[in-house]
């Protein structure tokens, strides 16, 4: 009988247990990794060691509380027989990417599966820093009901302009969300799409996108490249009071800048014509946040806890069951694809 090739589950499913036996049976031998710390999981590698000859590994993000990412040190400490990583979330920034190619490695991740989850948590952010929702519902938990929310600085969506940086999968579910309301849509990638609705308009420049969006919603991988895409130019080319909502990477947006945007401007004082009083109105280049994702986390800077109206949530965007149990089954498709094809549909673009 011929000996079943070897994978590893690097970090186990938290919902897909069933569907890892149905994945792999009669295809693979399946190990599961619980090496205490990074020495340790490189000895298991060795001739006659219980990792020898995988050639395949799952990796969810859990994993790294053991033995690290996978940066350029870990991938250099696999043995020869690994060829491909199915890394389960969409974003891959914590695979070194270059030295798996260097080293003959595949990767994949798992578009698609995050989606919906991560556009309903834009549009979450969206309505709660436009109608201050979030800090309204802190008001009503320290007892002081809605004194503190003032008609003046808060806004609905309707036919205000939403950019999207980065139409893809999550950004084009994002814009079907806020069509219905309907807020206008623009949109910027590296190529303009011609399979999404006409009312996705395509703009020619980031900061062109920038200067007509009241709300801009990244939507762009991290690369190399992309660090501080969103930067001082692409801010302050942004209209007075508008909007930033990132549940990309952190470090795809510059937080001091972010934050320098938050804090400048002065005040200023406009007249109420139906009670016949002066309102002060801040007057910033941006007036609020909403976050999902930072530079260092679980680190929030402290700095933008200091804006009341900002929303900032715990990397939240694909925590739900369902969202999981797909991203969990669609990576680990990849790996049974490779099996028994030596390919999988969702290789990270720098490997295609």
């Amino acid at each position: 009988m011929a000996t079943l090739p070897k994978i590893m589950i690097c970090g186990g499913p938290r919902w897909a247990h069933d569907e890892v036996d149905k994945l792999f049976d009669g295809i693979a031998k399946v190990i599961v990794d619980d090496a205490p710390n990074r020495p340790e999981f490189f000895a298991r590698f060795q001739l006659g060691g219980p990792y020898e000859g995988t050639v395949g590994i799952y990796r969810r993000n859990v994993s790294a509380a053991r033995i690290g990412i996978y940066d350029r040190e870990l991938i250099s400490g696999l043995p020869p027989s690994v060829k491909w990583i199915a890394h389960n979330g969409a974003g891959y920034d914590l695979v070194d990417v270059q030295a798996c190619k260097e080293k003959g490695i595949h990767v994949s991740n798992t578009p698609g599966a995050v989606d919906e989850a991560t556009a309903t948590t834009a549009l979450y952010l969206i309505l709660s820093t436009l109608r201050h929702f979030s800090k309204a519902e802190r008001s009503l938990h320290a007892g002081t009901w809605k004194a503190p929310i003032s008609s003046g600085d808060t806004h609905d969506l309707s036919h205000r302009t939403l950019g999207i940086l980065g139409l893809g999968g999550i950004g084009l579910c994002l814009a079907q969300l806020v069509h219905v309301f309907p807020m206008r849509v623009l949109y910027y990638s590296r190529r303009q799409r011609t399979d999404v609705p006409a009312w996705c308009e395509y703009v020619e420049s980031v900061e062109e996108l920038c200067a007509r969006s009241d709300v801009l919603s990244i939507h762009v991988p991290l690369r190399e490249e992309t660090r501080n895409f969103v930067g001082e130019r692409q801010i302050r080319a942004m209209k007075r009071g508008s909007i930033i909502v990132n549940t990309a990477r952190g470090k795809v947006l510059d937080e001091e800048a972010l934050i320098r945007a938050l804090e400048d401007g002065h005040v200023r004082v406009v007249l109420c014509w139906r009670v016949m009083m002066t309102m002060p109105v801040p007057d910033v280049q941006l007036a609020s946040v909403g976050l999902d994702v930072f530079p260092d986390e679980p680190r929030v800077n402290p700095r933008l806890l200091e804006f009341p109206q900002n929303v900032l949530l715990p990397h939240i965007g694909t925590r739900s069951q369902d969202t999981e149990r797909k991203m969990e089954v669609r990576a680990m498709t990849n790996l049974r694809d490779f099996l028994l094809t030596g390919s999988g549909k969702d290789l990270v673009p720098e490997l295609r």
